[in-house]
């Protein structure tokens, strides 16, 4: 079946066309008529035919602009001109179109059959153009996985040759010389971060490993491997020996959102170990780095590169001082993280000798360390240039009395920073973000923009909503929109370009497809009362 536009001013040509293509090509098509210039691009975008009959002189918005604004949405339209006027006037320019053949009027009924029998074989090319690459890409999606465990496979085991690495690199084109290695381990885990239940993780990781690959293919550029027990390797390739803090950052956000969804979808805990960026092949250390800042820490996504490695303390340091306040912190127990602080900030006046300088480096230490917490574990949005006056307020102080209440009161705020961010999945947010989709459907709304108006991150919005309303921020506002437009085609006579624009969608096509999903008709079967 080919879908046929026929797009003339004259009525008379649309019907002696269809008449000949019923006649003669009985059942193959099914047709669509258009007598302007404007109306003929409406259609093409709702319909999206195989073959179009255009007529040069129409209405409005003529022939050669009509196809060239069609050809934008659908590049593999075949166009046949049919025309009073000599084509060498607009030869050239139909050309460029891809036009495959020109009929003057008057027409007779070999001409229309011969120029359809051509155009319909060239729909047919283009089709099985397509099915045999989606035959090939079906092949390939089939064995890249399995291209992908060998090279993940061949840089883990420390044996293998460069020329193998270089071949695996080319097949899956892969052009970065650096990258870094997740450590994905599932199981159930207990106090101090440690992960049982080894054997039942790895059957449930690998009875939906589908699913894996899916939350790990949405938050990362990456290459992974297959299930090794409980654990699942992950290569993230760099064109750079060291990542930004911007980029690192954006590595740990990316793997607290698939800790937590990989959490949700397989009902078992998941830690991720990010270890540190090396040439390719030395990826090996990576993981190993990334496998042992797990053992060595309790976050849930920990970072080789913060794990202080045969670090040794001064023999009265109070390093359980010290563990209590971040732990304080990390819990969002203001009372026990001052008094955590005022201990540690005790015993630094006693040792600094009078050296007042030390203690101001290691409370600004402690403040970032403890917003770090607060920006990673509370959902915050971080801010670069937000802490520029912790330096001069610190050089500036006197006494150890200002700079104690100094570092106290960031403490503090570093723990309301947790504690806001969890009381938002509590308060109204969603109900405002309702109430301003409401206002502002029609214009190009975003997860990122809406979040931002509450200075919390995109994920941790996205959760709040939808838990609070049961449904994604996303069907929300395509809900709000197709309501919209409901309305407008039971109550206007504006056209679906114009209805689509009132919506807040810039493609009629992708309008038109995100209507029929919602409300199992068309816009212009609604419209006609299709429902």
């Amino acid at each position: 079946m080919y879908k046929l536009m026929l797009a003339d001013d004259e009525g008379i040509v649309r019907e002696s066309l269809k008449f000949i293509v019923d006649k003669e090509f009985p059942g193959s098509f099914e047709t669509f008529e258009a007598k302007t210039g404007r109306h003929v691009i409406e259609l093409a975008d709702e319909v999206r035919p195989d073959i179009a009959f255009m007529d040069i002189r129409m209405p409005g918005i003529n022939g050669i602009d009509a196809m060239k604004e069609i050809r934008r949405t659908n590049p593999n339209i075949v166009f046949v001109i049919i025309s009073a006027y000599d084509k060498f006037d607009y030869a050239k320019q139909a050309l460029n179109l891809g036009v495959i053949d020109y009929i003057n009027k008057p027409f007779d009924k070999a001409q229309i059959v011969a120029v359809l029998k051509k155009a319909m074989a060239e729909v047919d090319r283009v089709r099985e153009q397509r099915t045999r690459e989606l035959e090939i890409k079906e092949k390939l999606d089939s064995i890249v996985p399995i291209i992908e465990n060998g090279l993940i496979q061949d840089l883990l085991s420390h044996e293998h040759f460069k020329e193998n690495i270089e071949e695996y690199k080319k097949l899956l084109e892969i052009d970065e010389k650096y990258g870094l290695m997740l450590a994905i381990v599932g199981g159930d885990r207990e106090p101090g971060g440690y992960m049982r239940g080894a054997v039942p993780a790895s059957v449930k990781t690998q009875n939906n490993y589908e699913t894996v690959l899916l939350v790990i293919s949405d938050n990362f550029k990456c290459i992974t491997g297959s299930v090794m027990g409980n654990k699942i390797p992950v290569l993230i390739p760099c064109a750079k020996s060291s990542l930004t803090p911007e980029e690192y950052q954006k590595i740990v956000d990316s793997a607290s959102k698939a800790q937590k969804e990989l959490s949700d979808a397989l009902g078992i805990d998941f830690r991720i170990g990010i270890g540190p960026v090396k040439p390719l092949e030395n990826m090996a250390d990576s993981y190993s780095e990334a496998l042992s800042v797990l053992v060595k820490t309790k976050q849930t996504v920990a970072e080789a590169v913060d794990l202080p490695e045969g670090c040794e303390y001064d023999t009265d340091y109070p390093l359980k001082t010290e563990k209590d306040l971040f732990d304080a912190i990390a819990q969002g127990d203001v009372s026990r993280a001052q008094e955590q602080a005022n201990l540690f900030f005790d015993w630094m006046e006693r040792s600094s000798g009078g050296a007042m300088s030390d203690i101001c480096l290691k409370v600004l230490e402690f403040v970032l360390w403890g917003e770090r917490l607060a920006y990673s574990n509370g959902g915050h949005v971080y801010h670069f240039m937000s802490r520029s006056e912790y330096l001069p307020e610190i050089n500036s102080m006197k006494s150890y009395d200002e700079l104690r209440l100094w570092f106290l009161s960031h403490i503090e705020r570093a723990v309301n920073m947790i504690n806001a961010a969890n009381a938002a999945k509590t308060e109204d947010v969603a109900e405002k973000a309702k109430k301003y989709i409401d206002t502002h459907f029609r214009e190009d709304i975003s997860l990122d923009d809406i979040s931002g108006m509450y200075d919390i991150s995109p994920f941790y919005f996205s959760k709040v909503f939808k838990t609070q309303t049961g449904v994604t921020f996303t069907d929300y506002l395509t809900g709000v929109r197709v309501a919209k437009a409901r309305e407008l085609l039971e109550g206007t006579n504006m056209s679906m370009k114009e209805i689509c624009s009132e919506v807040g969608y810039s493609d009629p096509n992708y309008f038109s497809r995100i209507f029929k999903k919602n409300t199992g008709v068309t816009p212009t079967e609604y419209k006609e009362g299709k429902r």
